[in-house]
C-alpha cells in the first residue's frame, strides 16, 4: 500500500511516497480502506520536528489521526464492525488499566496517546475505536471531525458553556477555533473571536461568529473585547500571551479552557486576578469516544456541518501542510488517499 511518509522533520518538503506492506489485522484489530484523513497542527509539529513524540530514529513515519473509511477485513475476535461497514475512527489511545480508563473520562487515561497512520491508503486500527457512519454522513466530513471538534467539543463541556454565554476565542480561524464557534452556536452562545485577516473573519461571521476582532496585539485584542462584553469563557488553543489577556478579560468566576500552545508554551498570569476573581483555568486534550458519536449524530441530523476548506489527494499532502503552515485556509484540510 502507499503511504505519505515523513521521510525528513523539515516541513512539507519532507513529505514522500512511500510503499509500505499491507497491514494484516490483530485478534483485535480491523483494517479500514481510508477514505479520508483529516490533518492537525498536531501532525505539522511532528512535521517540523516540533514535537517530542516523534524524532529522527522513527522515520519515515505516517501520521494522520483522524481516520474515515470502510472496514476491509477484521480480527478474529472482533463483533462490533464488520467488513462494508462506514466508519471513523476515535483515535484516542488508552491503557484500559488506570483508574481514569475504569471510571472516566478516558481522555485522561495516565497512559493517554493517539493514533498514527491514516495517512495511507489503508490503515490497521483497534477496532473498538471505530463509530459506523450512519447513511447522511460521508466520510470526507466524517474525517473533519475527530480531533477539532472533539476537542472544541470537550473544552466547551469542561468550561460548562451555556445560553446566552460570551465565549472569547483567540485566533479563532483555526481548527479549534472553528468548531468552537459551530458547536457554540447550537447550544445558544455568543462568540467573539481574533484574527489578523479580516476576509477569514468574514468568512467566520457566515459560521455563526457574533463579534469579529481584526488584530493580534494583546493590548489592541484586550480594549477590543472590553468594548463588546466581559466573557463568561475562554476558549485557548494559543497559549503564550494570549492566556494571560484571556484570564484579565473573564468575568469573576469566569472559566479558560487550554488545549494547546500555537503561540507558545509558556504564559504569564496575574496570581492574584486568579484567585481574588474565582477564575478557573482548565486544562483539557481531545474528548471522549461517546462525544465524538454525539458530533457524529449532529452531523447525521443536520444540526452540524463541519467546515472543510480543501481536499488533497494522497500525492498532494504536502501541499496540504504547506497550506496549514502559512495559515491560509478556515476551515480543515483533508487528504483522501
Amino acid at each position: 500500500m502507499r503511504a505519505a511518509a515523513f521521510s525528513e522533520l523539515i516541513g512539507p518538503d519532507g513529505v514522500r511516497i512511500i510503499e509500505q506492506p499491507t497491514p494484516e489485522p490483530g485478534p483485535n484489530e480491523a483494517i479500514v480502506d481510508v477514505g479520508a484523513c483529516s490533518i492537525n497542527r498536531h501532525d505539522l509539529w511532528i512535521l517540523e520536528g516540533d514535537s517530542a513524540m516523534v524524532d529522527t530514529d522513527a522515520l519515515p513515519f505516517v501520521s494522520g489521526l483522524d481516520v474515515a473509511g470502510v472496514v476491509e477485513t477484521v480480527g478474529g475476535e472482533v463483533d462490533t464492525v464488520a467488513p462494508g461497514d462506514r466508519v471513523v475512527l476515535c483515535p484516542n489511545e488508552t491503557c484500559g488499566r488506570c483508574r481514569f480508563c475504569r471510571d472516566g473520562p478516558e481522555n485522561r487515561c495516565e497512559e493517554f496517546s493517539m493514533f498514527h497512520g491514516g495517512l495511507a491508503e489503508t490503515a490497521r486500527v483497534d477496532a473498538s475505536r471505530l463509530i459506523s457512519l450512519p447513511d447522511a454522513v460521508d466520510t470526507t466530513t466524517a474525517a473533519a471531525l475527530p480531533t477539532a471538534y472533539l476537542t472544541a467539543q470537550h473544552m466547551l463541556r469542561q468550561a460548562e458553556v451555556g445560553a446566552g454565554d460570551l465565549v472569547f476565542i483567540p485566533g479563532v480561524t483555526g481548527g479549534v477555533g472553528v468548531a468552537s464557534v459551530q458547536l457554540a452556536d447550537l447550544v445558544g452562545a455568543r462568540t467573539v473571536g481574533t484574527s489578523s485577516s479580516g476576509e477569514k473573519l468574514d468568512q467566520l461571521q457566515a459560521l455563526g461568529l457574533d463579534h469579529a476582532v481584526e488584530a493580534t496585539d494583546p493590548d489592541e485584542i484586550k480594549s477590543a473585547v472590553e468594548a463588546i462584553g466581559t466573557p463568561d469563557v475562554v476558549i485557548n488553543h494559543l497559549g503564550g500571551d494570549y492566556t494571560g489577556v484571556g484570564l484579565e478579560l473573564l468575568r469573576r468566576g469566569g472559566r479558560m479552557a487550554v488545549c494547546g500552545r500555537t503561540a507558545d508554551s509558556h504564559s504569564e498570569i496575574d496570581i492574584p486576578d486568579l484567585f481574588l476573581g474565582h477564575k478557573r483555568v482548565i486544562g483539557s486534550t481531545m474528548g471522549t469516544q461517546p462525544e465524538l458519536q454525539r458530533l457524529v449524530d449532529l452531523v447525521a441530523t443536520g444540526d452540524l456541518s463541519p467546515e472543510i476548506e480543501a481536499t488533497y489527494s494522497l500525492e498532494e499532502t504536502g501541499a496540504a501542510f504547506a497550506a496549514m503552515q502559512d495559515r491560509t485556509a478556515v476551515g480543515k484540510l483533508i487528504v483522501e488517499p
